[in-house]
């Protein structure tokens, strides 16, 4: 009895981080993973709590087991957020941090944003919102 417990919370552990979506915060990190793994960085500036297409972008691409799926094992995702809203609201050093990204790779200021880079922070191109199925958006990123 006590095995079937234990092989049933590890089931249901599994389910839930095989369709994670694994966000980073720090592009240094993601540098580091983005080397050894040889993936593509996808740096996504979003404002989650206010800007609707980035909402959008959420909602219909990245929280989609289609795409959680391909991006875990082809991108190393990194998320630039700038929440407005009071219960949202970042810390100062990390406020700080995004705004310096921002500043190198959407001086625009162009929400959502999403910037695809190589390991060595080679920009291979942008994009933002667009009307797609999962599949399409991730041929557009995977053809950067």
């Amino acid at each position: 009895m006590k095995n079937k417990i234990i092989l049933s919370c590890l089931c249901l552990f599994s389910a839930f981080t095989i369709n994670a979506q694994n966000w980073l915060t720090d592009i240094g990190v993601a540098e580091k993973i983005a080397i050894k793994e040889n993936k593509k960085i996808v740096m996504v500036f979003q404002g989650s709590d206010w800007c609707a297409p980035c909402i959008k972008l959420d909602k219909y691409i990245w929280s989609t087991e289609e795409f959680k799926s391909y991006s875990n094992d082809n991108f190393v995702m990194v998320k630039v957020d700038f929440p407005r809203r009071k219960k949202n609201k970042l810390d100062k050093k990390q406020e700080e941090y995004n705004g310096n990204l921002a500043e190198k790779y959407n001086p625009q200021g162009i929400f959502p944003m999403v910037v695809v880079i190589d390991s060595n922070k080679k920009v291979l191109g942008r994009t933002g919102y667009k009307k797609m199925t999962p599949s399409e958006y991730i041929k557009l990123l995977s053809s950067f």
